[in-house]
C-alpha cells in the first residue's frame, strides 16, 4: 500500500517519527488497510503472530483469556496506539487476545516482511527492537498491574 498519505502518516507519528524516510518508504509498502467490527476477534493468545497495527480509528481491547469466566481485560488502545510485538520475538505467537470494542479501521504492517529486513540489516531491526521493546514493556507493566488488582485475594497484602 505504499502510497504518500501513509508515509506522511507514518512521519508524524510518535512512535515512527524519528525513523529515516526509506524506512518510513519500506513500512508503508508493508502496511494496508484492515477493518474489523465489533465484538470480533482481531487474534487470539498462542495463534501465529506475523502482523502488527496501527489503530486508525476505533477501539481495541487487549485481554488475557481466562480459563473460566469472562477474559480479563488489561488495555484499551485507540487511535493512533500501536498494537503487536509478538511478530518481532520468537516463538512468534501472540501473548494476548485482541477484540474490537467497536467497529475499527486499522494500518496492518507485514510482519515477515519486515522482520526478514531486520535480519538483513541489523541497524534497522535494532532500532525497531528498541521500539518494540518500550511497548512491550509498557504492556507487560500493565497486564501486572490488573491481574494484581483483579485477582488480588481478600486480606493479601
Amino acid at each position: 500500500m505504499s502510497n504518500p498519505s501513509t508515509t506522511e502518516y507514518l512521519s508524524v507519528h510518535e512512535f515512527f517519527c524519528d525513523l529515516p524516510d526509506d524506512v518510513l518508504k519500506f513500512l508503508s509498502e508493508c502496511s494496508s488497510i484492515y477493518e474489523i467490527k465489533k465484538g470480533q476477534i482481531l487474534f487470539q493468545q498462542g495463534e501465529k503472530a506475523d502482523k502488527f497495527y496501527i489503530v486508525r480509528n476505533g477501539r481495541i481491547a487487549l485481554q488475557i483469556p481466562a480459563i473460566m469466566g469472562p477474559n480479563l481485560e488489561i488495555q484499551t488502545l485507540g487511535n493512533d496506539q500501536v498494537l503487536g510485538w509478538s511478530w518481532l520475538i520468537s516463538p512468534y505467537q501472540w501473548n494476548f487476545q485482541a477484540r474490537a470494542e467497536e467497529d475499527s479501521e486499522l494500518l496492518q504492517f507485514d510482519g515477515t516482511a519486515i522482520l526478514a529486513r531486520c535480519e538483513q540489516e541489523p541497524k534497522f531491526g535494532y532500532e525497531l527492537l528498541k521500539k518494540f521493546a518500550g511497548m512491550m514493556s509498557m504492556r507487560l507493566e500493565a497486564a501486572r498491574r490488573k491481574m494484581m488488582e483483579e485477582w488480588n485475594p481478600a486480606g493479601f497484602a
